[in-house]
């Protein structure tokens, strides 16, 4: 038993029957004596160059052990498939049920994408509330003084200075 590593790019016009193809895939593999030890589904990626008519591809990769002289007929049958732009079958030396570098990749790919937005909203927000210039700051806070000084003490602001005062005397006569 050889391990492999099974990469299928599919037609993206598949996506809405992807689970039936996938199901029909597998079975196919299990009928030829594939065991299938992961099963990676990248998703919809664009291609590096048009194949055909298509400008992306659904990349489906998957890790398996099988007996080498199943892999001929194995590629004639991809060979043969509609549905598979292009396939690459590689032999490898263990079998990894981590996530490919396309995973990964695409994964960033989201992060980075959903990062530049956040930014964008932040930039339209500060664009709609401009930062006030230093000279309109300063006219603020002289016109707010103006309305401190122009405003009458009310009746508690003139009894709490009363008590203080009050307060400050008999402290003094204690004192001394």
């Amino acid at each position: 038993m050889n391990h492999y590593e099974l990469t299928l790019i599919l037609n993206p016009d598949l996506a809405s029957k992807f689970d039936p193809y996938k199901e029909h895939f597998e079975s196919i593999l299990s009928q030829l004596g594939f065991n299938i030890h992961y099963c990676e589904n990248v998703g919809i990626r664009e291609l590096a160059y048009t194949i055909g008519i298509n400008k992306k591809g659904h990349y489906l990769i998957y890790q398996l052990d099988g007996d080498p002289a199943n892999i001929n007929e194995l590629e004639t049958k991809i060979k043969y498939d509609n549905s598979v732009i292009r396939h690459l079958v590689l032999k490898t030396d263990t079998v990894t049920e981590s996530d490919s570098f396309l995973t990964q990749d695409t994964k960033e790919a989201k992060k980075r994408a959903e990062e530049r937005a956040h930014e964008a909203k932040l930039k339209a927000q500060v664009q709609q509330h401009p930062k006030p210039t230093p000279s309109a700051i300063k006219e603020d806070e002289n016109s707010s003084e103006e309305k401190k000084d122009e405003s009458p003490k009310g009746e508690e602001e003139s009894s709490t200075i009363e008590e203080n005062s009050e307060k400050t005397e008999s402290e003094n006569e204690e004192q001394s």
